[in-house]
């Protein structure tokens, strides 16, 4: 559990928000004439400002039962549409440790997709290479492994540093909000999950040199229309490249693909469709690491398991 508070932002970022009320799930790409009647700031751009959440109970990954169809009928959709639950994955595999309740999961909501992968068409990852599927037995982390060495075993994720990119801006499990904060030259993300912020430049400036690199990669903003693309680089996967194009397409609704190029992970390229709704409420600080205890006694529990 995590222990919140609301966050304040500071003065000069805080150029106003625009928050609707009820969310809604994502079924289809947008129209034109959907994206004609989004919302515009001041200066005249599509405002993005606001509250947002991405929760869903659509899968990441398409099941298999659904092969070769991108939608459910309205039908299918009334019969799974549980109402409750964690957002996108397995909550036995995310912990298998268990947990002693679910009351702060993501409800989310299940849109009409039957995966939010669009790309590759089968609604699956592309095959990885086999130089990341020898990396991916070596990596540790406490979602998958079960002893520890020394704390050096332990993922960014495990000791609250940042989810990287892609993880911090697709949904898992909970906390999946966001507030957008946008002026003429900037655009400001701050993710609830683990509290990591991106600062976007829209000036049309290079990327920072490639021997810079950083958790959340470095990110540069443009517009293309109506929608606001985003490439980030620079990232601890010196290969990636994550492009995302945040599209506002109704009082309601950002559409959000995501779309991640990395040669030494993947075979191909994926993207993922992610509707963004508005969350209701603000941002709350995201106490991860304070008071916790799960590291010593982690590695406690592995030295008491190595015992003869």
């Amino acid at each position: 559990m995590t222990c919140r508070s609301v966050v304040g932002l500071s003065a000069w970022l805080v150029v106003g928000s625009g928050i609707a009320s009820t969310p809604v799930a994502a079924q289809a790409p947008a129209t034109s004439s959907q994206s004609e009647a989004a919302p515009r700031t001041p200066w005249g751009d599509p405002d993005l400002r606001g509250t947002w959440t991405n929760a869903t109970t659509t899968p990441m990954v398409r099941p298999d039962e659904f092969a070769g169809r991108e939608f459910l009928t309205q039908e299918e959709w009334v019969v799974r549409n549980p109402g409750s639950g964690i957002s996108t994955e397995d909550l036995t595999a995310l912990m298998p440790t268990g947990a002693y309740n679910d009351f702060w999961l993501e409800q989310g909501e299940l849109s009409l997709r039957t995966s939010l992968l669009v790309d590759p068409p089968d609604g699956k990852y592309p095959p990885v290479t086999p130089e990341a599927m020898q990396r991916r037995g070596q990596v540790r982390s406490s979602f998958s492994q079960e002893g520890f060495e020394t704390w050096l075993d332990f993922s960014t994720y495990d000791r609250c540093l940042t989810r990287g990119m892609p993880g911090a801006m697709t949904p898992g499990f909970y906390n999946h909000n966001y507030q957008i904060l946008q002026t003429p030259t900037h655009v400001a993300l701050v993710v609830e999950m683990i509290h990591d912020a991106r600062i976007i430049p829209l000036d049309g400036s290079s990327h920072l040199p490639s021997t810079i690199g950083q958790w959340m990669g470095d990110a540069r903003g443009r517009w293309e229309g109506d929608t606001l693309v985003v490439e980030t680089t620079n990232l601890p996967e010196s290969n990636r490249v994550v492009e995302e194009r945040f599209t506002r397409v109704n009082a309601d609704t950002i559409d959000y693909r995501i779309t991640v190029t990395d040669p030494a992970e993947w075979t191909a390229p994926w993207t993922a469709a992610i509707a963004m709704n508005p969350s209701g409420g603000p941002l709350f600080e995201y106490a991860c690491h304070e008071g916790n205890h799960s590291v010593p006694n982690m590695l406690t529990g592995s030295r008491a398991e190595d015992a003869p």
